[in-house]
């Protein structure tokens, strides 16, 4: 059987990258405060009872939301649903239902997936029976948990397990036979347009604002045969220009994702040509050991050629 797919879906701020970290035990979704940080799909991979598990987490579902950036996180949370075999639906068991709870409990019921009602901020025992509210959106029984302690989050993972029929699995093959690729550069260079170009879908999100991408997204696709691991990151600038620490955070993402590669692609604006900080990005490649090319993007925009 393949490994199971599980979608981590909720409107924002309800705890959904903190609990994706839990349960992959691994800080690998950027975590903050303030709303709308997850804009991506990011993909997880865990272990439990000896079976094997791959998690998506999803940005912050606004339903009825025109501005860009939303429109674009609700198409990537549509697409997680439509691939898991089963969804975690999160809410905030601090706060009263929301209409944007409710609308995505119809679109969870009208998946017809398998799905788990997770109420999260049920810090202490005596904060579980804040689950009771959540019993008419009409799912199964909801579950208290604290994805930042990490309490009950074992009963989610042994949750997934029975709704999904699974006993003790065999770990699978691990990704040792799959080739790793980055792409990486300074921001807006065109980094998840060539990503989406060679995947063939929209797996990233892509504005004309720098800084869309923030996390390093994880895809897989085949090439004559070979399984190749293709990673987009966010872009890089100089840390001197660095005030936000999210920005921070996805730099050293892309840090991480460029050592644990085989070979990166470097991309560079045509229009602006090769600048100081294209250098740096090439130095730090060649500084990791790792196998270097360029891809000279927005050619068709030079008009001396």
């Amino acid at each position: 059987m393949a490994v199971p797919l599980i979608a981590i879906i909720g409107r924002p701020n309800v705890g959904k990258s903190t609990l994706f970290n839990r349960l992959i035990s691994n800080r690998q979704a950027i975590v903050d405060q303030r709303e709308g940080i997850t804009r991506d799909r990011i993909y997880g991979e865990t272990e439990w009872c000896n079976q094997p598990l791959k998690l998506i987490d999803t940005g912050g579902y606004i339903p009825d939301d025109f501005d860009i950036f939303n429109a674009a996180v609700r198409e990537q949370a549509r697409e997680a649903i439509l691939e898991a075999d089963i969804i975690l639906f999160v809410v905030d068991g601090k706060e009263e239902i929301t209409s944007s709870d409710e609308s995505l409990a119809q679109l969870i019921r009208e998946s017809n997936k398998k799905k788990l009602l997770i109420v999260n901020k049920c810090d202490t025992l005596t904060s579980d029976n804040q689950i009771n509210k959540f019993y008419k959106f009409g799912l199964n029984d909801p579950l208290p948990i604290s994805a930042l302690s990490g309490r009950h989050s074992g009963d989610v993972l042994d949750a997934i397990l029975s709704e999904l029929n699974l006993k003790k699995g065999h770990l699978g093959k691990g990704d040792e036979d799959i080739f790793k690729l980055s792409i990486v550069g300074m921001p807006n260079v065109g980094k998840s347009s060539i990503t989406n170009a060679l995947l063939n879908k929209k797996r990233t999100i892509v504005t004309s604002i720098a800084g869309t991408t923030r996390d390093a997204i994880d895809s897989h696709l085949k090439w004559h045969g070979k399984n190749i691991k293709l990673v987009d990151t966010a872009g890089l600038r100089k840390l001197a220009k660095i005030k936000d620490r999210v920005e921070y955070y996805s730099i050293l993402r892309t840090k991480s994702a460029i050592m644990k590669s085989q070979v990166v692609i470097v991309m560079i604006d045509a229009v602006k040509g090769f600048g100081k900080q294209d250098k740096s990005i090439a130095e730090l490649v060649i500084k990791s050991g790792k196998g270097l090319f360029f891809a000279v993007n927005k050619w068709d925009l030079v008009k001396k050629k």
